[in-house]
């Protein structure tokens, strides 16, 4: 999987992910501790408005960014956008009244979603053959994984010498040394934007309307659901869980949430064998029939009035949830690349950026309010219903033999070539879309399925 890091572009760019990834981790910590000093007992209420601000500003920024992302430089945007997060960061610790920090957290929020689906688009463009591509996408797995790992207790071993304020200073030095590893990286020339019609709504709304256009983009916007209702249960309730129902320490909380991201890292350490052998479409659907399966047994354990193996069966079902999750996303970026050409996929991951949060905004004030008014059990129950219909849904809706290829330009065939059947003219070459023939499926093998 490391080999794809002989790529010096790509390293940088990986480097940069990382460091902004640690600097974006320590911000949380420390932003948890701000709405504490500024709200006290009300500091929850003030961190569930700043996480649906976060996603308000995901949702409705990045179709935005995807439609006008041609017309700037994608190094440019992208340490625009870093440069951007840096000079918030370096405001927070002068922060005193909260409704700054709500409009600080929807510029901090605006700039990653900028940011985000331009680095998801370059990729593909930097490593194209699908292997290298594949381990990339497991590396980026993993990389989220371990900053929900390493960043809190980086973040307890600073405050044991240093006020939280002074968190917000390594989010600075995060977002800096991102802006200047993407500096220093060598980016290829992104591929010229089609023409429109129908001005700037036509291009904010391109990314969505080919989600909805094409089948296997339809089901990952129900798989993005299903995700979202298991990640909402682990991330709002996981805390609730130990201490309330559990009776177990502070500490037992990061170790529930460690073992979510151990699942979830042992399948993105798998991955790239298993999809040389195995469609993506397996793989993906496997992952969110299993998500049923879990919410079944966390039901069980939350029923339950006692008995101490409802912790390690907690720490098992937690686990569960972060490999299934894992065989959804991973693979994603697969997905979006093989349905989208290569003028079109910043507006292509800018939509799954935004769609894909735009289920965290249904399912996290469902885990949160559900839990918190009817209990345990009946979020559970809602959650797994969500995830039940979603997974259901993205079965019917992928076909099993999905062969459709994206839009794609020939340069090197003569006009009234059987190929081009169907294929419209355009600067350079012929434009159009196909499934492939009996002959083109034989000599591709089962590659061609996936």
């Amino acid at each position: 999987m490391l080999s794809v890091l002989r790529n010096r572009t790509y390293r940088h760019l990986f480097t940069a992910q990382v460091i902004a990834l640690v600097g974006t981790g320590l911000a949380t910590v420390a932003l948890g501790l701000l709405a504490y000093d500024l709200a006290g007992a009300r500091a929850g209420s003030v961190l569930g408005t700043a996480l649906a601000i976060k996603m308000v500003a995901y949702v409705g920024v990045a179709p935005v960014i995807g439609a006008f992302a041609h017309r700037i430089p994608r190094r440019a945007l992208m340490v625009g956008s870093d440069l951007t997060r840096a000079a918030v960061a370096l405001t927070l610790p002068f922060v005193d009244q909260v409704w700054q920090v709500y409009v600080l957290i929807f510029a901090l929020q605006a700039a990653s979603a900028a940011f985000t689906p331009t680095f998801q688009a370059v990729i593909p463009d930097v490593l194209p053959k699908e292997r290298d591509y594949t381990q990339a996408l497991s590396l980026s797995r993993l990389a989220y994984d371990l900053e929900s790992l390493f960043s809190p207790a980086l973040a307890a071993a600073l405050l044991t010498f240093m006020s939280y304020n002074r968190l917000f200073l390594g989010t600075v030095g995060g977002f800096l040394a991102s802006a200047v590893l993407v500096v220093s990286a060598v980016l290829p020339k992104a591929a010229p934007a089609p023409e429109r019609s129908g001005g700037a709504y036509a291009r904010a709304t391109a990314g969505s309307r080919l989600f909805f256009r094409i089948p296997r983009l339809r089901a990952l916007l129900c798989l993005n659901l299903a995700v979202a209702a298991a990640s909402a249960l682990v991330t709002v309730n996981t805390v609730v869980y130990v201490r309330d129902h559990l009776g177990r320490s502070v500490g037992d909380v990061a170790f529930a949430l460690g073992a979510y991201g151990a699942g979830s890292m042992l399948v993105a350490l798998l991955l790239p064998r298993v999809l040389d052998r195995v469609a993506d479409r397996t793989v993906m659907l496997s992952g969110a029939l299993l998500l049923p399966a879990v919410f079944t047994a966390v039901g069980l354990i939350t029923a339950a009035s006692g008995g101490t193996w409802r912790w390690p069966a907690l720490l098992g079902t937690w686990a569960a949830f972060g490999a299934a999750c894992s065989m959804v996303l991973t693979p994603t970026g697969r997905l979006i690349r093989r349905s989208a050409p290569p003028e079109e996929r910043t507006p292509a991951f800018a939509a799954q950026f935004s769609l894909s949060h735009a289920a965290w905004l249904i399912t996290y004030p469902l885990a949160g309010w559900v839990g918190a008014q009817a209990g345990l059990l009946y979020a559970v129950i809602a959650l797994g219903s969500v995830g039940l219909v979603a997974t259901v849904s993205a079965v019917f809706l992928w076909p099993a033999r999905d062969f459709a290829d994206a839009p794609h330009v020939h340069t090197g065939l003569e006009t009234g070539h059987p190929h081009l059947d169907g294929a419209v003219e355009v600067p350079g070459g012929w434009r159009h879309s196909h499934v492939p023939s009996c002959d083109e499926l034989h000599l591709a093998g089962a590659s061609a399925t996936r």
